[in-house]
């Protein structure tokens, strides 16, 4: 048995109806590259079978302590079942980027079996009427929950299920797995006395670690070398209230390559800084058009992972945070950009200070009974309504892989993350890059976000502005594509976008995305055209 740190426990903690605790992603598949330019079901059960052995996460299971006195742990799970976890189902004609959008969404939104390894891969058929999906294309949608994997973990995991070739093989070495017992309550009851006995001894080690980051911080903070600002405290929005069962999924793809041409914009840019300036901007077309935009600029908490080289493949969390402002209170996109890159130098300097790892270890002992009862009365007492956010969404960063992979021999054509939602966090965003383009999706709450298509054109419009401002600014032409019919590679039969998007004043309010507007350089994964109007439901 292991058991589980403080932040993987807490993702336990959280867990509710209406808040499950899972991230994961929608990844589609073009067969054309396996035997036969196909795959089967039972072709996709026998890969995974074959390959479980690469990833510890598979086949364990959590085991909570009686009245959460003490940390879950993770047992090898004596009941194992792969064809439980694997699922296939198949959308009704037309079987459009909506309608998988609407599916994907209610998979997501439904609780994972925590008696289980929790974990859940939905094999998805029928994405004849998908723009740009190739004939035969199926998706996947992943589902694990965040106590077993943060972001680069989920990279690991990945990494397990894929292969660099469509034919490579099944890994030769014997699994060596074996099924774990189910520990009784007088167990569990006895670790987790003997561990109430030790934690105050490890409470104190941490804090001898975390004396000279506090005293960095104080005397960074004397010196100027960062400030605590307002700007770092989020007003409260409409995305920041209790949150119901259901949710919206959307997303849009940009290629990296004018990613990094808009960080020429303000010097010193990062690629993250300008994920983070676009999302501002998409938050701020979206409330301006509601009336609903707070004149303090609205912030990010953007995770940053402290996982070890020796740490890859482990389970669990190794993450820490800072706070990102977004600039949401400029209109000049340029100026958002400046704005964001020069909050996130303070940020960063002032998480260096006090140093990411020990804030990972802080929080691996914290007292378990604590933590759950905190998580619940924060639900239960409505504190989402009654105190103000810590920040107002969450904009993470997972770098995929930069060549193509495959699965059972169909190679991944794009991939879009999805993450949980809790209680005064009704919107979050995952960037994810893969081979020459990122993706920027978002899970949010359908009450708090009832139209995610138009808010996806937001995103889509925000990166056109960055991407036009930064070209004015190099001199070069615009190089929107004419309209055209989309037309198949003969490398990977992948589509290109079919129609061009009318561009807008950049201080006009955003309206709802026309039938069939369409993009190439911002567009939707596998999907390069903007949606039908009406909202993705759960």
């Amino acid at each position: 048995m292991r058991q589980l740190q403080g932040m993987d426990a807490s993702f336990v903690a959280l867990e509710t109806r209406n808040s499950p605790m899972h991230i994961g992603s929608i990844l589609i598949y073009n067969p054309a590259t396996a035997p036969g330019g196909f795959v089967r079901f039972k072709d996709i059960l026998a890969f995974f079978e074959s390959r479980m052995q690469l990833s510890k996460t598979i086949r364990q299971r959590l085991v909570r302590v009686p009245f959460d006195l003490d940390y879950p742990y993770w047992i090898e799970d004596p009941d194992f079942d792969l064809e439980y976890h694997v699922r296939h189902i198949a959308l009704p004609k037309p079987g459009d980027w909506r309608q998988l959008c609407i599916q994907a969404a209610r998979i997501f939104a439904r609780p994972l079996d925590l008696t289980r390894p929790p974990w859940e891969f939905t094999v998805i058929e029928g994405l004849d009427g998908v723009e740009g999906a190739a004939p035969g294309s199926y998706a996947m949608v992943t589902k694990v929950h965040h106590s077993a994997i943060d972001g680069m973990s989920g990279v690991d995991l990945l990494e397990a299920m894929h292969t660099l070739n469509p034919d490579d093989p099944a890994p030769d070495k014997p699994d060596p797995w074996q099924p774990g017992k189910l520990p009784n309550a007088t167990e569990l009851l006895g670790k987790s006395y003997f561990n109430a006995l030790t934690n105050p001894f490890k409470q104190l080690e941490v804090a001898a670690k975390a004396a000279p980051g506090l005293a960095k911080a104080i005397k960074g903070l004397a010196a100027k070398d960062f400030s605590v600002s307002r700007e770092m405290l989020a007003p409260r929005s409409r995305f920041n209230r209790p949150i119901s069962s259901t949710r919206v999924i959307e997303g849009r793809s940009v290629p990296l390559a004018d990613i990094k041409a808009i960080r020429a914009l303000s010097p010193g840019c990062k690629v993250n800084d300008v994920f983070l300036a676009i999302v501002g901007g998409a938050m701020r077309k979206y409330l301006l058009s509601k009336d609903d935009l707070p004149e303090k600029t609205l912030t990010a908490m953007a995770p940053i992972s402290v996982r070890s080289a020796s740490e890859k493949g482990n389970m669990g969390n190794q993450v820490a945070a800072m706070v990102a402002p977004l600039g949401t209170h400029l209109n000049d996109p340029a100026e958002r950009l400046t704005f964001v890159h020069e909050k996130t130098m303070n940020s960063k300097a002032m998480t260096e200070a006090v140093g990411a790892r020990n804030m990972t270890e802080i929080s691996k002992v914290s007292p378990a009974l604590y933590m759950s009862l905190g998580a619940q009365l924060y639900t239960r007492l409505g504190l989402a309504n009654r105190v103000g956010p810590p920040f107002t969404t969450v904009v993470t960063n997972v770098p995929g892989p930069p060549v193509p992979i495959y699965s059972s021999g169909a190679r991944l054509e794009s991939q879009m993350g999805l993450v949980c939602l809790t209680d005064g966090m009704g919107l979050g965003h995952v960037v994810q890059s893969y081979v020459d383009e990122a993706t920027i999706a978002f899970t949010a709450c359908r009450d708090l976000l009832p139209d995610p298509e138009f808010y996806a054109q937001c995103i889509e419009d925000s990166f056109h502005e960055l991407r036009d401002t930064a070209r004015d600014k190099a001199g070069e032409p615009d190089k929107q594509p004419a309209a055209k019919k989309p037309k198949a590679k003969s490398a990977t039969i992948k589509k290109s976008s079919a129609k061009k998007t009318t561009s807008k004043p950049r201080t006009a309010k955003p309206t709802a995305p026309a039938m069939g507007a369409t993009s190439k350089t911002a567009r939707k994964p596998r999907k390069p055209s903007a949606p039908k109007k009406g909202s993705t439901k759960t």
